[in-house]
């Protein structure tokens, strides 16, 4: 193709592609719209106008001679070429890997799209792609602490008239922290107690189904989100995920009603709200309502976030772990050991955040109404994130056991836990919904009581790979523990667990617990 030669969506996307592109920097390139851009890849055969074939003239002619062969190349029928550096098997993965298929599939039905074009569009992105600048993102995007994100998301929602607010709490006199997480004084201090007579959210459907179409805008950052995960290499399992449809949580119980949903149809839409959110804020673009198209499409207000059975609503279960230690040559007194993992960069969720430990989204293994007790999720991630079980970890490997949790196959830490009452004790303190994300939190606290499992067992409490590495902190020791609190590296829903998690403790733990009061607030 020459200059001379007309030119079609289709050799226009080879352009791009050819340049190694981003829609938007394309669109910008050319000085039209990313609306534009997105048409020429669905409809390869429309014929931009005539200002258009100018604009892709001079940008031809304009362009490095290496990109110039990549065109003609790619014109020609070539393969799309991955940017130097990528993932090896990235381009393998968009046709074999069962998830990424999974995907584009969700994608080209939710789209409206005709089978195979998310494909393509993924494709393209994947061309034009470059490496270097998506991990320059990333840390980048690692700069954002948790009270931008909280303060920007404060802005933007404004107040509630029904009582719903973020959570914020007081750790003694000096140290005030808020969160984006949504909440209400009836869902705070719940003491709920995660065993089946206090457990009791209800299954409504284990076909999963949603009421999620995307327009052209959305569309296309999910294809953008596919097309990054490829090149970085993250690791992504499609899983039945619960989707909460609605709520009804009290003092010492929980309750209300969930469906199931497709983890990818969680990543391509709900979980994209965060990373527009921190890339805005990492170039000083405005976060108010009508400059986060993704945002003001899923979650626009707080009516909407408090919706839950109207918009994809997945979450998890997270708790603050206290293991009883005696006395011995370094504490004078017997306390509580508390754990806290960084996140790897490799997971989905609160990548390279801080966070208590154990942390799961909340689904289903095999016994999908037993497996909607929230005790479930964080005995299974206990067994997973902290006693080293791989064959519970679903990112690792199919699942063919017919129950993962049975007796037999637990641990031997868990199995010591369980075999005696008073052991282990779990329970709810919290509940709220994640404005970054729209996630629900079920905040959760792990006692294990008897000290002796510390001399047992201690040296097998190991993080998996989710977490680059694990705190300890003593239950004693305020004036540390006063600094974690105060650590902008904190997640939000992190952040929100371990404070309610310090307040019950100090409540219920004797003497072995020497914190100030933990006073929360709505705002």
């Amino acid at each position: 193709m020459s200059v001379n030669d007309e030119w079609t969506g289709q050799s226009a996307r080879c352009l791009q592609a050819a340049l190694r592109m981003t829609h938007e920097a394309f669109a910008e390139h050319l000085g039209i719209g990313v609306r534009t851009v997105a048409s020429w890849h669905q409809k390869p055969d429309t014929k931009p106008r005539s200002g258009l074939q100018r604009e892709l003239d001079k940008a031809l002619t304009a362009a490095p001679a290496d990109a110039v062969n990549r065109f003609h190349e790619l014109v020609n029928g070539g393969p799309l070429e991955l940017p130097d550096g990528a993932s090896a098997d990235a381009e393998l993965r968009l046709s074999e890997d069962a998830t990424i298929v999974a995907a584009l599939n969700w994608l080209d039905t939710h789209a409206g799209w005709d089978p195979g074009t998310a494909r393509r569009e993924v494709a393209a992105r994947l061309a034009a792609l470059d490496l270097h600048a998506l991990q320059d993102r990333g840390v980048l995007r690692g700069r954002v602490n948790q009270r931008d994100t909280a303060s920007a998301l404060a802005d933007y929602y404004g107040t509630s008239t029904t009582g719903h607010g973020r959570y914020s709490a007081t750790f003694g006199t000096n140290t005030a922290a808020s969160t984006t997480v949504l909440t209400h004084p009836d869902w705070l201090d719940l003491d709920c107690p995660l065993f089946p007579k206090h457990d009791k959210l209800k299954l409504a459907s284990v076909t999963p189904a949603d009421n999620i179409t995307m327009d052209e805008a959305s569309a296309d950052r999910a294809a953008q989100r596919l097309a990054e995960t490829l090149a970085l290499g993250h690791r992504m399992v499609n899983m039945p995920l619960f989707r909460l449809l609605d709520v009804d949580m009290r003092k010492h119980q929980l309750a209300g009603t969930v469906g199931v949903t497709d983890f990818v149809g969680y990543v391509v839409t709900m979980d994209l709200l965060e990373g527009e959110l921190v890339d805005a804020l990492t170039t000083d673009k405005p976060t108010s309502r009508g400059s986060l198209p993704l945002r003001d499409t899923y979650m626009p207000n707080l009516t909407a976030a408090l919706n839950v059975g109207d918009r994809m609503c997945a979450g998890g279960a997270l708790a603050l772990t206290a293991i009883a230690r005696p006395d011995d040559w370094v504490r004078s007194e017997p306390d509580y050991l508390l754990l806290v993992q960084e996140r790897s960069g490799h997971v989905i969720n609160a990548a390279r955040r801080l966070a208590v430990i154990p942390k799961g989204f909340h689904q289903p293994l095999t016994d999908f109404r037993a497996d909607t007790q929230v005790g479930a999720t964080l005995r299974r991630e206990m067994e997973e994130e902290l006693f080293g079980r791989d064959d519970v970890d679903n990112t690792v490997g199919e699942q063919r056991h017919a129950d993962p949790m049975h007796p037999s196959r637990l641990s031997e830490p868990m199995r010591w836990l369980l075999a005696e009452p008073g052991r282990l004790r779990m329970e709810c303190t919290g509940f709220g919904l994640n404005l970054v994300s729209g996630n629900f939190e079920f905040a959760s606290l792990i006692v294990i009581e008897d000290e002796e499992f510390w001399t047992r067992y201690g040296g097998d409490v190991q993080a998996n790979w989710e977490a680059t590495r694990l705190h300890q902190y003593s239950s004693r020791d305020a004036e540390l523990l006063d600094e974690l609190v105060n650590d902008v590296a904190w997640s939000n829903e992190g952040l929100f667990a371990l404070l309610q998690g310090l307040r019950r403790l100090r409540e219920i733990g004797g003497s072995r617990v020497d914190l100030p009061e933990i006073e929360w607030e709505i705002r």
